[in-house]
């Protein structure tokens, strides 16, 4: 009997401990699916940032400005990046070259769900020539963002907002993006940490005013 006794506790200690383990893995589970997509998000990011162009002028006049914008604050901060970048494939079908504009965003949910998120979504402009408005190609990430964030690190300290057409006429030295996922409860005590990724920007212009050149004796 005692030792039928010990042998059932052993057995329910080794079924806690493999249920408990089994559990542990479905849940692990989910949360790499969950972070699939995010991490593929912040691959296409990556990429687009490494191609990005200085603005138009000399060698690279297709290339426009470089502009984040920060759109909302607070919690569900809302960051809206443009840039021109190398990245596009070009090929024997494709009419269009590596440049193109990139426009980063948020957008609400074409089809209403009970996500408290928004979706990201990456527009892209591959006729960077058209003279009218076109349509973009919007591809759509991962959803159920609560805030999207751009910082530009300017070689001392990180901005928030950056315009090549106004103050700051030449790329940033680096970008910082967090993405942030919405919890499913509002009222949810714990706190999802954002997804950061920081890319480089190696492509500088030299100046921003054209060369003119001079000859002597008056002509």
């Amino acid at each position: 009997m005692l030792a039928m006794a010990v042998s059932a506790i052993v057995l329910a200690a080794i079924g806690g401990i493999f249920f408990s383990a089994a559990r542990l893995r479905e849940r692990t589970t989910a949360m790499l699916d969950e972070a699939a997509p995010m991490q593929q998000a912040l691959s296409i990011i990556r990429r687009d940032l490494r191609g990005a162009l200085p603005p138009g002028g000399g060698t690279l006049p297709l290339a426009g400005d470089f502009r984040s914008e920060a759109l909302g604050g607070g919690t569900a901060q809302s960051d809206r990046l443009t840039l021109f970048s190398s990245s596009g494939a070009s090929g024997n079908n494709s009419p269009w070259g590596d440049i193109q504009e990139i426009v980063y965003e948020l957008k609400d949910p074409v089809q209403k769900s009970m996500a408290p998120g928004r979706d990201l979504i990456r527009s892209v402009y591959r006729n960077i020539l058209a003279t009218g408005a076109q349509d973009p190609d919007e591809q759509f990430l991962v959803g159920n963002i609560q805030s999207l964030q751009f910082e530009c690190y300017d070689g001392m300290n990180w901005v928030e907002s950056w315009d090549t057409s106004l103050s700051q006429t030449n790329l940033p030295v680096a970008v910082r993006v967090r993405i942030k996922p919405a919890t499913e409860n509002a009222g949810n005590a714990i706190s999802i940490e954002p997804f950061e990724l920081i890319v480089p920007l190696v492509v500088q212009s030299r100046t921003n005013q054209l060369q003119v050149a001079t000859t002597g004796g008056g002509q």
